[in-house]
């Protein structure tokens, strides 16, 4: 691995950048319940650079650390820093609450397309990128081939949906997995189709909501549709529960990250491939980002703005991606990366060419607002409260009025 070249942000070389500090505590909120290795090797390397300073990293379990972290800086009382959900962001921003991040030209043409739009708003970056993922169709070909059907990928949705009936045909299992519970990843799940359709949610420029379109229409349409031949009961189901099922071997189908393949049983002849294309629109996926947020007030803003720049950098970027089997968060060939570990490789092939036609998670003022208005869509077209048109407007006029 050549020494990177191009990104010149303090973090390139671990201990390029002392800040003068002495017996000063940096309070850190880790979203996901573990301090991850490439994560601790950074910050031990912060800690040893810097004399004195002491980095006290919590991991909070997702459930509750984003909330934590809110409460504490609306409390007066926040971390230096945490790692959660790009979704925050435009509402810890709007209540400022957390501080404009510098990510310098030459690092911000080194991402893969979209990735900074998950944490820019208002012409300010809120946040580094540091966890991204993209998503893909896992399939059993045991359980297909059963049906009597190849195990190829489905170009369209009617293939998805002819592929799934087929299973729900001629054997026990159901042809696919839906998420739509009261989570957030069914407003997820929702917007893989979504884009997959050329469909949008707001206008990037200008945060015009734009749900409220034949795109969305359609695809809600054809959410109910799978329902038909999918497990029972989906508003009872939550993307990770999907996991349990397909290695259950009760479904045939279901869309996951790339973190999907290790946890699937080995004895599961599985493939992934694409999302389906819509009727208007090419495979896509949605692009979600995690990211570091700087909290104003912690006393420590300085040593946390420099420890998150070299959390979110470089090598240290790779490795996270690397070892936490991420969707590359960054073109690292651009910065000295000769054989990154998706090169030529065809499954990680399946979640780099969905970013080019991915759309963003929406940037929101009020982000569980936000999860509830898509559930309560979804929701209602897999249990027939009203017709797609109507749920769709009704969810785009509620998302106006958070946005």
């Amino acid at each position: 691995m050549k020494h990177l070249k191009l990104i010149t942000i303090g973090a390139v070389l671990l201990g390029s950048t002392t800040i003068s500090a002495q017996a000063q505590v940096v309070q850190m909120i880790m979203c996901g319940g573990e301090i991850r290795e490439a994560d601790q090797k950074v910050i031990s390397q912060f800690e040893a650079d810097n004399p004195g300073v002491t980095v006290n990293a919590e991991a909070v379990p997702w459930g509750t650390c984003q909330d934590k972290s809110l409460t504490l800086a609306a409390a007066g009382d926040p971390p230096g820093l945490a790692y959660m959900g790009s979704r925050t962001l435009k509402q810890m921003a709007d209540n400022d609450l957390i501080l404009p991040v510098d990510i310098p030209a030459d690092q911000q043409a080194v991402y893969q397309p979209g990735v900074l739009a998950t944490v820019s708003n208002g012409g300010k970056f809120w946040g580094f990128p540091h966890a991204f993922s993209t998503k893909g169709l896992y399939m059993n070909c045991d359980l297909i081939e059963a049906a009597g059907q190849s195990c190829d990928a489905p170009a369209t949705w009617d293939d998805l949906y002819n592929l799934a009936k087929a299973v729900v045909d001629n054997t026990d299992a159901a042809g696919i997995g839906l998420a739509a519970k009261d989570f957030d990843n069914t407003q997820h799940q929702f917007l893989n189709y979504l884009y997959s359709n050329g469909g949008k949610v707001l206008d990037p420029d200008t945060g015009e909501v734009l749900l409220n379109s034949p795109e969305t229409v359609e695809t809600l349409e054809f959410y109910g549709k799978l329902a038909e031949v999918s497990q029972e009961g989906p508003t009872a189901w939550e993307r990770d529960q999907l996991k349990d099922l397909f290695n259950d071997g009760q479904i045939a189908m279901y869309i996951n990250g790339p973190w999907g393949r290790g946890q699937h049983k080995e004895s599961i002849n599985q493939k992934v491939v694409p999302v389906p294309a819509g009727p208007h629109g090419k495979s896509g996926t949605i692009l979600i980002t995690d990211s570091i947020a700087v909290f104003k007030g912690s006393g420590t803003e300085d040593l946390a703005m420099e420890l998150a720049r070299r959390l979110s950098s470089g090598e240290a970027q790779y490795d996270l991606d690397k070892s936490w089997g991420l969707t590359p968060i960054m073109q690292y060939e651009k910065i000295g990366i000769e054989n990154p570990y998706y090169k030529d490789d065809p499954f990680w092939q399946v979640f780099v060419d969905g970013i080019a036609t991915g759309g963003p998670e929406p940037l929101v003022t009020d982000f569980k607002s936000t999860q509830s208005v898509f559930t309560n869509m979804v929701q209602g077209i897999i249990l027939k409260e009203d017709t797609a048109e109507n749920l769709v407007a009704i969810a785009a006029e509620e998302l106006e009025d958070i946005k």
